[in-house]
Formats: structure tokens, sequence, C-alpha cells
């Protein structure tokens, strides 16, 4: 005999399965939780009586879906999702949007709802969120329109503020792109986009981007170069993309991605147009947690080499003062000689600041 409890929990077990993908066939649900096919009917009666909205197909390959109904029903997350949903949720105010209110109270809604062990680990991973020292004004509208677009593979219009751009300039005739990808990278959101009337990939700041009436066309999408969205963003900002550098727009990233320039000095192995190697007298476990997306080798003895990379050899020498120590075997010689004019700088700027207490 089946007791309430071992319903309930078949029920639970059930809304779980249902949640997890759009489609499941009835047989396989009825494997799935070890009873016939005339329980899983019964339970998903019991399922539409509290309020969800599941669909069903007749047949020998019928089947049920959980589907949106005329209100938020009780939601069933395991604790990976609850993990997820409290991370992203506090998260919200790093993305460049207006939500941050209401993600607070979604995670208070949410927390208030939950049994009390998942309370405790929604709680667990309670952080403070710094966002980005200049956060870009809120896109949210933008990035509804654009996302849309996106999924609905519809070519957008815009104005684009270029930085340094005159603004008592007339204004241009807006761009034509086709949408392809929303990504959010470095505090800010970005377009990934093919421009129609430069004939080539572009990434666009979203925040810089003032959207018109819609274009109307639709397009049929384009593999991005390399087949990945995530590469293919990360390279842009190094410059290493085939075909485009971003445009040199200051710390906030590049505002549209433009045709390459070919960079005079080799790319190394970490993708930068620059890439050197120095000598460190630190021992390898006190640098490593500061050398980013570059390597550490121990030397021991408490020394270790790091290759680093960015757009200049000046950046490069620069990273290598972050670390507060002594510097030795600087290669190429590209690298000592930026090593070189930051240090006439440094001491020029040490002289002028010579009368300060």
């Amino acid at each position: 005999m089946t007791t309430p409890a071992a319903t309930t929990a078949r029920l639970l077990r059930l809304l779980s399965l249902l949640q997890a993908r759009r489609d499941w066939p009835g047989p396989l649900l009825a494997e799935r939780l070890d009873v016939s096919a005339r329980t899983v009917r019964r339970d998903v009666e019991r399922l539409r009586d509290l309020g969800y909205a599941i669909d069903a197909t007749r047949g020998t390959d019928g089947g049920y879906r959980l589907d949106a109904g005329a209100e938020l029903t009780p939601l069933l997350l395991d604790d990976d999702q609850v993990t997820a949903v409290a991370v992203a949720l506090q998260a919200a105010s790093l993305l460049g949007t207006d939500v941050d209110d209401a993600a607070e109270r979604a995670l208070a809604t949410i927390r208030r709802v939950m049994p009390e062990r998942l309370r405790r680990r929604a709680d667990d991973v309670r952080f403070v969120p710094l966002p980005d020292a200049t956060p870009a004004p809120s896109t949210t509208d933008a990035l509804t329109s654009l996302t849309a677009a996106v999924r609905r593979h519809e070519v957008v219009r815009f104005d684009h503020d270029a930085p340094g751009a005159d603004p008592d300039a007339p204004p241009g005739p807006p761009r034509r792109v086709e949408p392809h990808h929303v990504v959010a990278t470095r505090g800010r959101w970005y377009l990934v986009a093919w421009d129609l009337d430069r004939d080539g990939w572009r990434l666009f700041r979203v925040d810089r981007l003032r959207l018109r009436a819609h274009a109307g066309g639709r397009f049929t999408p384009r593999p991005v170069p390399g087949g990945d969205v995530r590469a293919f963003v990360a390279a842009r900002f190094r410059g290493t993309t085939p075909g485009a550098t971003p445009d040199a727009t200051g710390p906030g990233g590049p505002a549209e991605a433009s045709p390459a320039r070919t960079p005079a000095a080799p790319r190394g192995a970490a993708g930068w147009p620059c890439t050197g190697t120095a000598v460190l007298r630190a021992p390898a476990r006190a640098v490593a947690p500061f050398v980013d997306d570059g390597t550490v080798e121990d030397l021991g003895d408490g020394r270790c080499r790091v290759t680093l990379g960015a757009w200049s050899w000046v950046a490069v020498a620069a990273l290598l003062g972050r670390f507060d120590s002594d510097v030795e075997d600087v290669a190429p010689r590209a690298l000592a000689d930026a090593c070189a004019t930051l240090a006439a700088r440094y001491a020029a700027a040490a002289r002028g600041s010579a009368h300060l207490p």
C-alpha cells in the first residue's frame, strides 16, 4: 500500500523531472519513477490540481510537457541549483543593468520558501559584489531588444556613440547589423554582430548603442570565427581575432572592433600582441595568484620565471612592477627597452614630486 509520504515524494520527483527538460514521453517517465503509465497520469492530474500547467499528448508516442501557467508556481531546486541562483542574483549588479533591487527582492523571496537546509546553503554563498569602478549606464531595455533580435535572427539598426567623436557633428547613417550573440564581460555588455555595411564581424558596447526602429529583415546565422563565441570575444580584446582587432578605447574595452592592423611585434603564446618573460626574486606561490592569464615557472631558491602579455611592451613592463620584486633576465630586447622607458618616466615623476611632504 502506498503511503501519503511516498506519493508526495513521487510527485516531487515527477515535478523535478518535468522541470529538467521540455518534453517527456509517458513511458520514459513511468520507467524513471518505477511506476505504471496509469500512475503517471494520476500524478499529473494531482500536479494540475496544484496549479501546474502540464500539457499531454496522446498516442503511443504521447508524453507530457510542463508549460508556463497563469501565475508562477512553486519551483523545485536541487542543492547545486540553489547555489547557482544565489550567486547569479547577487552578481546582478556587475552586469550593467538596473535590476539590482529586483534581484535582491527575488533572492529574498526564494529564500523564504526554501527548506531550512537549502536556506543555509544559499546563505553560505552570500558575498558582496564589487562592480566596475565606472559602471556602464543602464542597458536593460537595449538588452531586451537585442536578445530578442538574436533569438529571432532579425537585423537591427542603431546609432553608435564612438569614443572621441565630436558630439556636435551631425549623426551619420545608422549601422545595420545581424546580431548573433550578447555577452557580458569586464563589467559590460557587448553585442557580437555581422556588420552588413562593412561586411565583417564587429563587437559593440551595448551602452553606446541607440537602437532605431526595427529594420524588419531576417538573416541566416553565421558561425563566428573559430566557432567559439567566448574565445572570439577574448581574442578581440587581445587583438588576435582573425581579420580584426578592437579599437584602443581605453580601460572600458572596445566600443567597436575594427579591421586589423598588423602589429609590429610577434604575438606570443598567450595571444597578446606583445609577450615577454622575466625572472622575479619571489617564490612562485606568492606570484601565481596575480599573473592572470600569464604563466609562472618555479625556479627554486625563492625565484620564478613569469611569462606575461599585453597590448604594448610598456604595458608588459608595467605588469612586472606589480609584483614588488627585483627583476632579472628580461626578454626580449623590446621588453628590456620598455623597462628602461618606464624607469625614466617614473624617475621624472619622482623628481617632479620632490616638493611634496
